[in-house]
């Protein structure tokens, strides 16, 4: 037993942890614990079926195994009961487990798989298997909880969509109560008489509403997102702002957030629109010239409560923007105003011709006219100016009224240096 003897020396050296894997020949990659358990059943099931130790070698395997249960022989001697004269393998079996001394558990386990490694081949077949067998486990393992994490996440999104769903029902059918009167009316002049084309085009026209309406949405909270960073920032850096000064900005983001936003949408019958229009009496036809911009003034009707208004033009687009001028209107007439270049018609007024006219109808005794004293128009942006492909359809829309005032139909060709448009509009007012 002197080569037994070595192992046991060899063993007291070892370092070895249960939760490190094992490091012995081909259970490279498993715990020690799991490896131990292994050989130990190998052992019990296959010793004098599938191969044969020595008498020598399964002294130590069982000694090894005794370590591991019970600890050092010396410290369990006194609980043994003794052992017969003629007991001649229960004595060789103690002097093996005696000679373990203070092994630990962990070294009497690499022990017992490092002696029965060497003595038989059959156990490193053995041990790779059921590495192989365990390996398959965690894949199968694996794929299950791939496949039930993605159901769950396919689960989640179905009713994620669902409840996208029922809000986009509801929200249409709040739209669609607001509108839908506007939009009969509307339909109701484009195809008199039709019941079925008027349905059609309603629906046509509470789908787009529908879209641009989310669209407005997404842009208002980004917006909102961003004035709450400026307005944090503010905050922060400005701190001799008044409250007066507050109070104002504060009515004029609330005045500003109660204006409603328009509503557009397209048709496709383009051809008919322009033939419609070009027969009908008044300026519906106007030529943009290259460089300009042609500005329609639309005052607000007294009887009326919404603007309507259509356009297209012949081979190229055109841009398209809508403005709305608070105060009494000069006029209840359309007028179409033509500016050379992309500056919008800004609402100012000639001092000097002021000057000069109001001289002419007051007292001269009474003084200068304070110029100060004399409030420029509030201008509102409804729509921003955008390149329309207005040549393949027909761009509409409605917008309710603000207040008293006119709006800016704002139709640019300023980006164009030599193409000349030709413009075909309508507008009207409902109650």
């Amino acid at each position: 037993m002197g080569t037994d003897v070595d192992v046991v020396k060899n063993l007291e050296n070892l370092n070895l942890n249960e939760k490190n894997p094992m490091e012995i020949g081909p259970e490279c990659g498993l715990p020690l614990v799991e490896v131990y358990k292994l050989a130990l059943g190998f052992y019990k099931e296959k010793v004098g079926k599938a191969f044969h130790f020595s008498y020598e070698d399964n002294l130590q395997l069982i000694a090894f195994s005794q370590q591991v249960a019970h600890g050092p022989l010396d410290e369990i001697i006194n609980k043994l009961p003794p052992l017969g004269t003629l007991d001649v393998v229960g004595k060789d079996r103690r002097e093996a487990w005696h000679k373990l001394g203070q092994l630990s558990k962990d070294q009497a386990k690499a022990g017992f798989v490092e002696l029965l490694s060497r003595r038989c081949s059959l156990f490193s077949a053995y041990i790779e298997a059921h590495r192989r067998e365990r390996d398959e486990q965690q894949r199968l393992g694996k794929e299950k909880d791939k496949k039930k994490i993605a159901l769950e996440a396919q689960q989640q999104k179905e009713q994620e969509n669902q409840q996208q769903e029922a809000i986009k029902r509801q929200i249409q059918q709040a739209l669609n109560e607001q509108t839908y009167e506007q939009f009969r009316k509307y339909a109701d002049q484009q195809y008199p008489g039709d019941p079925e084309k008027q349905g059609t085009l309603i629906r046509q026209l509470q789908e787009q509403h529908y879209i641009q309406y989310m669209q407005q949405l997404e842009l208002s909270q980004r917006a909102e997102a961003l004035n709450t960073e400026k307005t944090t920032e503010n905050e922060s850096n400005s701190s001799t702002k008044t409250a007066k000064e507050a109070t104002v900005d504060d009515e004029v983001e609330e005045e500003e957030y109660q204006i409603s936003s328009a509503s557009m949408w397209t048709l496709p019958e383009v051809d008919s629109f322009k033939q419609r229009v070009a027969q009908t009496e008044g300026d519906g036809v106007v030529r943009v010239g290259h460089g300009e911009t042609v500005t329609v003034r639309v005052p607000t009707h007294p009887h009326g409560s919404r603007l309507f208004w259509e356009f297209a033009t012949d081979h190229y687009d055109i841009g398209f923007g809508l403005y709305f001028e608070f105060g009494p209107p000069m006029t209840e007439e359309v007028s179409v105003h033509v500016s050379d270049s992309d500056d919008e018609e800004d609402i100012e007024i000639d001092e000097e011709e002021l000057y000069a006219d109001e001289t002419l109808h007051c007292d001269l005794e009474s003084g200068g006219i304070d110029l100060s004293s004399i409030s420029k128009p509030q201008l509102l942006e409804i729509v921003p100016v955008y390149r329309r492909d207005c040549q393949t359809e027909v761009y509409a829309g409605s917008h309710p009224y603000p207040g008293e005032g006119s709006y800016l139909l704002k139709f640019d060709n300023s980006y164009s240096l030599w193409r000349s448009k030709t413009l075909y509009y309508r507008v009207y007012y409902t109650h």
